[in-house]
């Protein structure tokens, strides 16, 4: 019986999204500039330390998310190339898929123009591939491939369809992949599947009913 009730609470905890994840639901600028403050003096203190660094550029990952769903792309820029330092950082000292994948999806939210582009861009890429080569069955790295694929134009290898695809196996590995569901939503009303758009946002809200982004897009899409 207590084993039960230890295996039970475990996996609670597992699933329990992090302050960090809680703030970056909520929206809540203020929190996550406190914690990249935080994180990013610890990671400075352990140079040496990737999770250090790691949570570090997490921090800041989340904080550019947030600023590009509240349309400030340029602010969100500064806030990704700080998180970059310190996510190379922790690829150079565990090259590690998931620390791959962050950096790329942090490398994916330095571009906001022409030459940014040229910048990141080869950068997200190759980070984002580098993850898939080492954890070709994780859902989250599939999300960030098909991010990655959703503002890459068609004419240099991305576009709206393979996003969807990539969606689609995130959601395979893991059913319970709310931002696989998420970014399936925002693909597909791209893509004027508007039906099915509002189904998968549905299912994101339901998966995370704190995410704020969710319920945003889902009003914004047309129920017909």
């Amino acid at each position: 019986m207590k084993l039960a009730l230890t295996l039970a609470l475990a996996t609670l905890a597992a699933a329990a999204p992090s302050p960090l994840e809680q703030a970056r639901d909520r929206q809540d600028r203020a929190a996550l500039q406190q914690r990249i403050a935080q994180l990013s003096a610890a990671a400075e203190k352990a140079p040496k330390d990737a999770a250090a660094q790691y949570q570090a550029a997490l921090a800041c990952n989340y904080l550019a998310e947030v600023m590009n769903e509240q349309h400030e792309r340029k602010p969100a820029r500064q806030i990704a190339e700080q998180g970059m330092k310190f996510g190379e950082k922790a690829v150079a000292l565990d090259p590690s898929a998931e620390n791959y994948r962050l950096l790329g999806t942090l490398y994916g939210q330095g571009i906001t123009d022409i030459m940014s582009g040229l910048s990141y861009g080869p950068k997200a890429k190759d980070a984002l591939n580098k993850a898939m080569e080492r954890a070709p069955k994780s859902s989250a790295v599939w999300v960030a491939h098909g991010v990655g694929n959703y503002y890459l134009p068609a004419q240099v290898g991305g576009g709206v369809p393979l996003a969807i695809s990539d969606f689609r196996k995130a959601i395979d590995l893991d059913p319970k992949n709310s931002e696989a569901y998420l970014w399936l939503g925002v693909a597909l009303r791209k893509d004027n599947k508007d039906a099915e758009a509002r189904q998968a946002l549905a299912k994101a809200l339901a998966l995370n009913p704190q995410r704020v982004w969710v319920k945003q897009q889902l009003e914004k899409t047309p129920a017909k």
